[in-house]
């Protein structure tokens, strides 16, 4: 996911860098195209000839900029009998590599547009899955329960996405780790 700085790097990237920055800051609506050349040092034309439409260029951020990481193994985080540290484990590595400005773009224009919205569901999916997965490996007994563990699973992505939604607007932020103790105890781990 790096990119060349706005320097001399080629006019595709500095207007992607110029998009994300703006974006972030002011909104996709709020934002004109010709804002968005001249951060990037462009003429407005060639912001159309990389992007026909306002909205490929949201697009081609939320694609190019937002990664969901599959993880190497099954689970690195699950260890048997200790479902709080895997949860903790899972919180250090969430899966969405992403800019801070990327974060609030995504969150942001989720309500709004559809390929944002998309790709939220996909990290959401990812982190529900992974958070499934992590406490099945460090409850073994527990996997006759599924519906426990499913509401324990979609309570520890809630929090993990509402930290990367709300924390930088508000402040406040939840601490991951005492948030898997509670969750492992409510299960018995």
């Amino acid at each position: 996911m790096r990119r060349r700085g706005r320097g001399r790097g080629d006019a595709r990237t500095r207007i992607l860098d110029a998009a994300e920055e703006l974006f972030a800051a002011d909104g996709y609506e709020a934002t004109a195209t010709a804002r968005v050349a001249r951060r990037a040092g462009v003429p407005k034309g060639l912001v159309f000839h990389y992007f026909p439409q306002k909205i490929d260029l949201l697009v081609a951020l939320v694609e190019e900029r937002t990664h969901i990481e599959e993880p190497g193994s099954p689970v690195p985080e699950g260890s048997p009998g200790d479902p709080a540290g895997a949860l903790a484990r899972l919180a250090r590595r969430l899966p969405l590599r992403a800019s801070p400005a990327m974060r609030r773009i995504l969150f942001r224009e989720a309500d709004t547009h559809r390929s944002v919205r998309d790709r939220l569901h996909a990290l959401n999916r990812a982190v529900l899955h992974r958070a499934r997965t992590t406490l099945e490996i460090a409850l073994p007994g527990a996997r006759g329960d599924a519906a426990r563990l499913e509401a324990a699973a979609a309570t520890f992505t809630a929090v993990l996405l509402y930290q990367e939604n709300l924390a930088h607007l508000t402040g406040h932020h939840v601490d991951p780790d005492a948030v898997a103790d509670l969750i492992a105890r409510s299960l018995g781990g």
